[in-house]
């Protein structure tokens, strides 16, 4: 049975695996121009040799704009997911993602600031976007937690979702006073805050793959602790989980890959909280089936996201982040409508 198990396993995740390299070829080849899949292919053979390009138009916009960017879309899409479910277990709450601790309204606030007054910093003058939006994030989460620890010394699950909450908002409060005085730059920060993956390099390519290969380890050895936390957190402290460690160390790793998601492509919707919900419903709710899977759903969807708000109104782009909430909102909706009914 063990290995009739192991190799349904392996079944599934193959096909995980293939469904994410068919999107990601789709999402190359297709866009405001299009390419077809040998013109593709001889590109990045040629790139990759050195070889000079048959046609640098081509090789420009292939190389240099659109694998960026479908590589940044896939690594955020699987960042926001992962740390998604890794909420919604950890909070025992199916409503909750990324963002329920407020992280990324913070990590907001502080790409606002810099947009907006251009601010820079000594050691990192091309990236102070970039680091002001993690500083900001970490921020968020020390004030958050020490806020939690003084009214509940035990960090309970409605103390954190609570004070997350109020700190969005006051978040959001302070992103649209910095709007206020803005000046020009009203229309970036407006069209940042609704998430845009316009403009990735490889630089940001290698910032999120560095963030991912860094957090994601420290959330994925960590399934036994969540599928306790899932049961209830008196659980977790009877099967020896130091319950007020794991949870602050958790919380570390899902803020950092927040912070470095909306530092490069703004504040995108419902990635953490719709995918989860679609993967538990392929994997079941074992959280050592349903993160690894939530990496290539999220990543796929992401990047279907970016096509659709590239193409649809092409050369006008659409903030992904809308596209991300229209397409959230209605699967979310279906998914809680069905679990009405069959309960």
């Amino acid at each position: 049975m063990k290995k009739n198990g192991e190799g349904y396993r392996g079944v599934v995740y193959l096909f995980f695996v293939l469904g994410i390299v068919i999107v990601f070829v789709l999402c190359v080849c297709l866009g405001s121009v299009r390419f077809t899949l040998l013109t593709t292919l001889d590109t990045f053979r040629r790139g990759l040799l050195g070889l000079p390009a048959q046609d640098a138009g081509t090789q420009a916009i292939l190389l240099s704009v659109r694998l960026p960017r479908v590589l940044c879309a896939a690594l955020m899409g699987a960042a926001l997911s992962l740390c998604g479910g890794a909420m919604q277990g950890l909070l025992r709450n199916p409503l909750a993602d990324g963002s329920t601790l407020g992280v990324s309204s913070g990590a907001s606030l502080g790409a606002a600031l810099s947009i907006a007054f251009g601010i820079t910093l000594p050691l990192f003058p091309n990236a102070g976007t970039t680091v002001l939006s993690i500083l900001f994030s970490f921020l968020s989460m020390l004030l958050i937690l020490s806020l939690a620890q003084r009214i509940d010394h035990m960090l309970s699950t409605n103390t954190i979702i609570l004070l997350g909450i109020i700190f969005s908002m006051f978040m959001n409060s302070l992103i649209s006073l910095v709007v206020t005085f803005a000046g020009e730059k009203v229309r970036p920060i407006i069209f940042w805050t609704m998430g845009s993956l316009a403009g990735s390099n490889w630089a940001n390519v290698l910032t999120l793959l560095v963030g991912l290969a860094v957090c994601a380890p420290g959330l994925l050895l960590h399934v036994r602790e969540l599928n306790a936390f899932s049961i209830g957190e008196d659980n977790a402290r009877h099967v020896g989980i130091h319950v007020k460690r794991v949870k602050l160390l958790l919380l570390v790793f899902v803020s950092a890959l927040i912070g470095l998601c909306v530092s490069i492509g703004g504040t995108i919707g419902f990635v953490g909280l719709v995918i989860p919900h679609i993967t538990r419903m392929l994997t079941g709710p074992n959280h050592r089936k349903l993160l690894p899977a939530t990496l290539f759903v999220g990543g796929a969807f992401l990047m279907l996201a970016d096509l659709v708000s590239r193409s649809v109104f092409a050369p006008r782009e659409l903030p992904i982040g809308v596209v991300t909430s229209l397409i959230g909102a209605i699967v979310f909706l279906s998914i809680f409508y069905r679990a009405r009914r069959a309960g």
